[in-house]
């Protein structure tokens, strides 16, 4: 523990300011007003940047980029108004189990249930998306409040916090107490703690891999958390096991790698989900095997032999019967693993790797052609395999969900092991500013974002924030003047009756074109419209000293491909 401070009088904003700098916090991303004096004090004493957004979700989402880019909490801030706005934003962090710490202004209990102006119960808001809701009434609890907010979004499965702060801006934090700004540095990044497993069922999960001739190991989010990408390669290349990966836990085994399949699930690749489906006992490792990483249970089928490994006991055996289960950090489990396992079991696993090179191999055969596409309007699938041959190898990706996820997640690769992968957990414009939180946290890597122009435009605003602070990602539209992820549906529902296509309507924009609004914003703005001049648009963005938006025109027919059960 530190002690920023001796213990005098002080005003909760000196406490808050030094508390936020000795956690390492470089950026605070809010919309005003909310603990003024706080910032006034942090000007005075810190160097953390107060970003100021267009609106409380895009700071609770670049907050969630930041935290998810460089495993420190990220910090969103808004007063009592925007409070709502703020919860909103804080459900893909919730989702994706990023420590994001949420600070807002709340009721004064002088003026509770008179109707004071712009004024509702936020707090109850905030319950299904935090790991914590808690209020701060008095300023001398400042600093425990504080550190435990730390605590709470760092450790085990990480996830967000709420602090509401007395004072529809938090003005609580003008009010002086005795108290010690002390910072617990253990907690200002994931992981503070590798719970360590029973080395008894250590090695019955073991045994099981080691027996089996097609097992897969399933790698989630908390893989990723833990920085337990090396052991995982290492044990699978040790007993020759493929693995499969969510959509939280891409980038944790490069995409060129023999053993991978690429992601299981639903926004997936088909290599995965045969392989899974295939497998003969599959090993879970740090993902709650919901409906997105299992396509609804249906990959693996539910009776399928069964091992997983958590940090979270509530998550073990949740969806799937088990038939062993181990308890503890990933990197701790898998390093256990990897100092035990049996080499000489791989060769029982030949035929299986065989069959893997395979799967893959059909694959990138099936998916060359839309990769490789030349056609215009702009294939998709042509921007994702430039996407791959072209990211720098130290680069941070970020990727919507909806049709931006089903693209990236099914086709695109990681190269190297120094390229990182994150991802929308559902909320669609997430991208744009999660790439601005990720570029604040580590300026030194390139950031380049894909999205499409319908989340594009959820956010737009944001490219003067991005152009204000100089927080200079790139970001890739696939802009084909609609939501096409939804066509399908529409046209099921409408079916006969839809003689004069009017569902079109329902899932489609006017043409924009965004090169010339970032340009009008202060951005560099690049139009591509042929096929052949997207990879020196990308390095034109990457060699840029300011917010980039590559605009691509694309075909509004192309549909990313589906999942296969």
């Amino acid at each position: 523990m530190t002690q920023v401070g001796h213990n005098t009088k002080r005003t909760g904003a000196q406490v808050l300011a030094d508390m936020l700098q000795g956690y390492g916090v470089s950026h605070i991303f809010m919309v005003p007003a909310v603990l003024r004096k706080t910032f006034a004090e942090m000007e005075r004493r810190t160097k953390i940047a107060r970003v100021h957004c267009h609106g409380e979700k895009s700071a609770a989402y670049m907050a969630d980029g930041y935290a998810r880019a460089s495993g420190k909490p990220g910090i969103c801030m808004a007063q009592v108004i925007g409070a709502l706005n703020l919860a909103a934003g804080l459900r893909d962090a919730f989702l994706a189990h990023s420590p994001v710490i949420a600070m807002t202004g709340g009721r004064d209990p002088r003026t509770k249930f008179r109707k004071v102006y712009q004024e509702i119960d936020d707090v109850p808001a905030f319950e299904p998306v935090t790991k914590m809701n808690a209020t701060i009434d008095d300023v001398a609890r400042f600093p425990d409040m504080i550190r435990q907010a730390f605590r709470t979004a760092t450790s085990g499965a990480p996830g967000p916090v709420h602090l509401q702060f007395r004072g529809n801006e938090g003005q609580v934090d003008q009010e002086e107490a005795e108290m010690e700004p002390l910072v617990e540095t253990q907690f200002a990044k994931v992981p503070p703690f590798r719970p360590q497993p029973e080395m008894e069922r250590v090695k019955a999960a073991l045994e099981l891999l080691q027996k089996a001739e097609r097992p897969i190991f399933v790698a989630g989010g908390g893989v990723r958390a833990s920085g337990a990408a090396a052991e995982l390669v290492a044990l699978a290349e040790t007993l020759q096991i493929p693995v499969a990966t969510s959509l939280n836990a891409k980038d944790v085994i490069p995409g060129t790698h023999a053993l991978s399949v690429g992601v299981v699930g639903s926004y997936s690749r088909e290599s995965a989900n045969l392989a899974v489906n295939r497998a003969d006992l599959v090993c879970f490792i740090g993902t709650e095997t919901g409906g997105m990483t299992t396509h609804f249970w249906a990959v693996p089928k539910i009776g399928t032999p069964a091992i997983q490994i958590d940090i979270e006991p509530e998550s073990i055996g949740r969806n799937y019967p088990l038939q062993a289960s181990v308890l503890g950090d990933a990197k701790a489990v898998l390093a256990a693993m990897l100092a035990q396992a049996d080499k000489a079991s791989a060769a029982k696993r030949k035929v299986w790797a065989e069959e893997i090179g395979k799967l893959r191999a059909d694959w990138a055969a099936k998916y060359k052609p839309m990769l490789e596409s030349d056609q215009v309007p702009v294939h998709p699938g042509r921007i994702v395999g430039d996407l791959t041959k072209h990211v720098p190898d130290d680069a941070i990706v970020i990727v919507d969900t909806g049709h931006a996820g089903m693209w990236m997640g099914g086709l695109y690769d990681t190269r190297v092991a120094t390229q990182s992968y994150i991802r929308s957990a559902g909320h669609l414009g997430w991208a744009f500013c999660a790439g601005l939180g990720a570029k604040a946290a580590c300026p030194e890597r390139p950031v380049v974002v894909f999205t499409g122009d319908a989340g594009f435009w959820y956010h737009i605003g944001e490219i003067e924030t991005a152009v204000r602070w100089k927080l200079n990602s790139v970001t890739v539209i696939n802009n084909n003047g609609g939501g096409n992820q939804s066509k399908r549906g529409f046209d099921r529902v409408y079916a006969d009756q839809d003689k004069d296509n009017r569902s079109r309507e329902l899932w489609t924009y006017n043409k924009m074109n965004f090169a010339r609004i970032a340009e009008d914003m202060g951005a560099l703005g690049i139009r591509v419209e042929n096929p052949a001049d997207f990879a020196p648009a990308l390095a034109k963005g990457l060699a840029a000293d300011r917010p980039v938006i590559i605009d691509v025109a694309t075909d509004i027919d192309a549909l990313a491909p589906v999942a296969v059960a």
